[in-house]
């Protein structure tokens, strides 16, 4: 199967609000018959370096290749762009043409595609040659279901999971589950909210509804805002334990990095105020307040209150822009909708988030 090459970049500027009249809303129910060609796989690049080529090398020795794949360089200076044209010429590279962040080239990827499925793989993360079949039979087989977590199994070492989909405090804290327990452990009692963008499935249409990722956040919670808006507006999410991708994780900006750490907590925040809706948001608000000041606690324990206090000043500062845009998904939200209750999908028990985060 080629692959489509040389599409034009689109002459749009993207504000986090994607819009495509001509893609209905699709909750769930019949659908198309869908086949390898209706899928789009989307990389972000930015110096990933070999593990580029590698990523792309575990989607080519699949036994079918997906209709499109595309990568949004993030104008690396590594050279990793250049390799991917050459070593992968019928891989659609699109030059962003400066670091736009992970949540801005994914809207640029989402929108240069017109496959009715987009599914996002990170470069340091290495689909299994049977990962797009899996994803297809989930799609046959669950038609209500329009977004699809990936089994992430720690690349460095196979015994352990790097995560089983996102867990959602009502706190406002969030995690892998099951991140660094055994493969073969026994099911997680923490319950799935949303997946993990680093190898994860979603309806194109479903995304375009919501706005597509929110580009103020840059990266870091940006999947777990999108599928927070997505579960809001009523899609159905699904892990599936049998589309394994062996995931390296912080490989371009590492762990407990000023980088991570600012961006992780400074959007944990705006995805609190911005999501949760307005009776859980005032009952666990003082679990919210006990998580900030425990973070604040720790890393400055940690001898870094620097980046913590200005995540932390940095969210209060942008906080009315996250207001303004809760308003405006509700003023636009569609009608008749049910009164979903958000939490049941949601991680409880004020000492989980400490404690018992990987039972």
């Amino acid at each position: 199967m080629s692959l489509r090459t040389n599409r034009p970049t689109p002459s749009v500027k993207f504000t986090g609000v994607i819009q495509d009249k001509n893609q209905a809303s699709v909750r769930g129910g019949a659908r198309p018959a869908a086949s390898t060609d209706d899928i789009a796989v989307i990389v972000v690049n930015y110096n990933a370096g070999e593990y580029l080529i590698a990523c792309l090398e575990a989607l080519h020795v699949m036994p079918e290749l997906p209709g499109d794949i595309i990568v949004v360089d993030n104008a690396s200076e590594d050279g990793s762009n250049v390799a991917a044209k050459s070593r992968f010429p019928g891989v659609n590279v699109i030059d962003a043409g400066s670091n736009t962040g992970f949540a801005a080239a994914n809207n640029l990827g989402i929108a240069t595609t017109d496959k009715t499925w987009v599914a996002l793989v990170n470069p340091d993360a290495f689909v299994a040659k049977d990962w797009l079949s899996k994803l297809l039979d989930a799609i046959r087989s669950n038609p209500q279901v329009s977004v699809f977590s990936s089994e992430l199994i720690d690349a460095r070492d196979h015994e352990r999971l790097d995560g089983q989909g996102d867990c959602y405090h009502v706190s406002g804290l969030m995690w892998r589950r099951k991140h660094g327990q055994p493969v073969d452990s026994d099911p997680s009692r923490l319950p799935f909210f949303a997946p993990c963008a680093a190898s994860a499935l979603y309806l194109r249409s479903a995304v375009l509804e919501v706005g597509g990722f929110d580009e103020d956040y840059f990266c870091y919670i940006e999947d777990v805002d999108l599928g927070f808006r997505l579960r809001l507006a009523g899609y159905q999410c699904l892990h599936l334990h049998d589309a394994i991708t062996y995931h390296i994780g912080s490989a371009i900006t590492e762990r407990e990095s000023d980088f991570s750490i600012y961006h992780g907590h400074r959007n944990l925040v705006w995805t609190y105020f911005k999501n949760m809706p307005a009776g859980p948001r005032w009952r666990y608000m003082w679990q919210h307040l006990l998580m900030n000041l425990v973070s604040i606690a720790f890393y400055t324990a940690k001898g870094r209150p620097g980046v913590i206090f200005k995540a932390k000043w940095h969210a209060i500062r942008g906080l009315p822009a996250q207001i303004r845009k809760r308003k405006a998904r509700q003023n636009t939200a569609k009608k008749g909708l049910p009164d979903i209750d958000i939490t049941r999908v949601m991680t409880k028990g004020w000492l989980t988030p400490y404690l018992h985060r990987h039972d």
